[in-house]
């Protein structure tokens, strides 16, 4: 299935901005969240084909709402891209072991992620 709708979880407005802004451009459907209660709850009622997961939130942080997806047999199916502030190898390395399918560094270029989605995307089409 293409992803259409993606969900941005992320507790800074401009952050949310930006990435809505570069995604909507592109022509997907976006809705947000500002906290890993939030994006849980919203993942359920609408669906979204990738979730885009900050690290530093107030509440449950990026890489435990990550693993809470990853868990869930109703939820593990949607993609994580983790897009975070936190630069370390080793940061990358635990929020892919949490689930995230990809993990990119704040501020986001937008050409490295709309290529992380079309590799999704084509990853998808091949498994199906």
């Amino acid at each position: 299935m293409a992803i259409h709708k993606i969900l941005i979880v992320d507790d800074s407005p401009t952050e949310r901005f930006y990435l809505t802004d570069i995604l909507a451009r592109a022509g997907y459907e976006v809705s947000t969240a500002v906290n890993g209660e939030e994006a849980i709850d919203k993942i359920r009622a609408e669906r979204p084909q990738l979730i885009l997961m900050d690290v530093v939130m107030p509440g449950a942080n990026g890489f435990q709402v990550t693993r809470a997806i990853a868990r869930d047999p109703d939820l593990s199916a949607v993609p994580v891209i983790i897009c975070s502030s936190k630069n370390q190898e080793t940061d990358r390395i635990w929020g892919m072991r949490q689930g995230a399918r990809d993990y990119l560094v704040k501020p986001v270029d937008p050409a490295l992620l709309l290529g992380a989605i079309a590799t999704l995307d084509a990853q998808a089409a091949a498994a199906a």
